[in-house]
């Protein structure tokens, strides 16, 4: 007779993580404390994100938690972003599942909060080739759609006969594909938004390769770049009853963060490492790489470390969920809604090398949504819970490199 496995009540420390952005091809994704028992109150949010045109496979290798109807603890499997996507599913025990992305993205969320605990779960991942007749990368500046002409010719279309919205809007026609590339503000292509998404969508058409009649149905391919937060969801698919083609990428928004030499921030320091000394004032401007004149920057956190990998066991909050934390923090007007700009004093770390590396926390919203984080300031919550969250864009800047007189006269000269 099999022995049946009693919940275990053992009091877990409260200083743990979990979840985040997993970018490799392949990797492993596990309860807190796996194989021992997770604590009763996590949240944790994986977003595995692959390269694009690939789609994501997750099996699970094992899962004991409560069973039964997955009412307090569970695994719930999401088809692309946490908040926006269908759900694939929601396990707590038995058999180990396999669940396969329309897209490059698979969120992954696990909740307890039961009494008891079990041993959790634990799953692997890598990523597959998706189909390529068609496909489609949201850049910062425009869409860039590439449908194959054995594809086309297939279902009796012909390369010749695709055009935009706008027909001025040609493609670039070779021997294998037809290329879009589409602007975001131009060709005819329409925006829209609401609380969570930005929607940048235009229609290629096309006609049959006939010449008089055809008995085909119009094709109808809809292009959409979705933008959810930090995320660039990039959707297409045919509109006709005899098939259907669903392709669906995600990106990160292009945010680079610049050293000034002043408050004027007109000269940028390229230098690296940069050199300062001790209390020196340290200018920077976090940058959005988008030709939507609409979309803004907010600086959520930004944290520093004397190592370039791990900002977690020895770091320093300058500004923790919007709340400055270094009292020499401040910010800087910026004339445009897609920079934003901020200061602090230089320092170094006691009791280790002079370095100064730092990773900042940043979210795009639309301009004047006043519901969206960007307009939230700061806001008081613990770390974990902060990190249930989808994942913000993530700039490190670095080193600063302190700059140590080596004589009495060039200590007395500053």
């Amino acid at each position: 007779m099999a022995m049946k496995l009693l919940p275990d009540t053992v009091s877990l420390p409260e200083d743990y993580s979990c979840g985040g952005l997993l970018s490799s091809s392949s990797g492993t994704l596990q309860s807190p404390f796996y194989p021992r028992n997770y604590p009763n109150n996590a949240n944790c949010v994986w977003e595995i994100q692959v390269e694009s045109n690939f789609r994501v496979t997750l099996t699970f290798t094992d899962i004991q938690m409560e069973g039964g109807r997955c009412l307090s603890d569970y695994v719930e499997i999401y088809d692309g972003p946490l908040h926006s996507s269908p759900l694939l599913g929601k396990i707590c025990s038995g058999y180990y599942p396999t669940y396969t992305s329309s897209s490059n993205l698979l969120s992954v969320r696990f909740h307890s909060n039961s009494r008891h605990t079990y041993r959790g779960f634990q799953a692997n991942y890598h990523s597959t080739p998706a189909d390529d007749s068609t496909t489609l990368l949201c850049l910062p500046d425009y869409m860039h759609v590439v449908v194959s002409r054995y594809f086309l010719q297939s279902h009796g279309y012909s390369a010749w006969n695709l055009t935009l919205n706008d027909p001025f809007c040609t493609p670039n026609i070779t021997s294998n594909s037809v290329t879009f590339d589409i602007p975001y503000t131009r060709c005819g292509t329409v925006r829209e938004g609401n609380n969570d998404t930005i929607s940048y969508s235009n229609i290629i058409r096309g006609s049959s390769s006939g010449t008089l009649i055809t008995r085909n149905r119009n094709l109808l391919l809809h292009v959409n770049c979705k933008m959810l937060q930090n995320t660039w969801a990039k959707t297409m698919y045919v509109a006709d009853d005899n098939f259907e083609v669903n392709e669906t990428q995600y990106e990160r928004y292009n945010v680079t963060l610049t050293f000034y030499d002043s408050s004027s921030f007109s000269r940028p320091v390229y230098d690296s490492p940069y050199r300062v000394g001790i209390n020196q004032n340290l200018f920077l401007e976090a940058s959005l790489h988008s030709s939507d004149p609409s979309l803004e920057l907010f600086l959520d956190t930004c944290v520093a470390s004397p190592t370039r990998h791990n900002f977690t066991t020895k770091s320093y909050p300058i500004i923790e969920n919007g709340c400055a934390k270094d009292p020499t923090y401040a910010t800087y007007y910026s004339p445009f809604r897609n920079t934003l700009r901020f200061k602090f004093n230089a320092f170094q770390f006691i009791q280790s090398n002079p370095e100064v590396y730092l990773q900042c926390e940043l979210v795009v919203c639309r301009a004047y949504d006043y519901s969206s984080r960007c307009y939230q300031g700061c806001l008081q919550r613990s770390k974990r819970e902060a990190s249930s969250d989808p994942e913000s864009v993530i700039v490190v800047a670095g080193p600063i490199q302190l700059w140590k007189p080596e004589t009495m006269d060039e200590l007395g000269s500053q």
